[in-house]
C-alpha cells in the first residue's frame, strides 16, 4: 500500500471531527483575542487560555492515538492480544496526560 495514503488513513477516517475540533480551538483563540482587546481581566483571559489548553491536549491525543493505532504495528498484519492491549494501555496513559 502507498504509504502516504496510509500514512493519512486515520486523519482522513475522522477528517470532519478534526476538522470540528480544530474550528472549535479557532473560536477559542479569536475569543482571547477579543477578551485582551477589550481589556478584560487576566483572571478570565487565564480561564479561556486553560480551556484552549485542554481543547488542544484533547486533539493531540486524538490524532496520537490513532497515530499508535495505526503506525506502531505493521498495519499489513492483525496485532496480537498483547499488541493491542500494550496499545490501549499507552494511548490511556496518554490521555490521561495530555487530558
Amino acid at each position: 500500500m502507498d504509504r502516504k495514503v496510509h500514512a493519512m488513513a486515520h486523519i482522513a477516517r475522522d477528517q470532519k471531527k478534526l476538522l470540528s475540533r480544530v474550528r472549535r480551538i479557532r473560536g477559542q483563540v479569536e475569543a482571547i483575542d477579543r477578551l485582551i482587546e477589550a481589556g478584560h481581566e487576566c483572571d478570565e483571559v487565564l480561564q479561556q487560555i486553560a480551556a484552549l489548553r485542554g481543547a488542544v491536549n484533547g486533539l493531540m491525543a486524538h490524532v496520537l492515538e490513532g497515530h499508535i493505532r495505526e503506525h506502531v504495528i505493521d498495519p499489513s498484519r492483525q496485532p496480537t492480544k498483547v499488541e493491542v492491549r500494550a496499545l490501549d494501555e499507552v494511548a490511556q496513559i496518554m490521555k490521561s496526560y495530555l487530558t
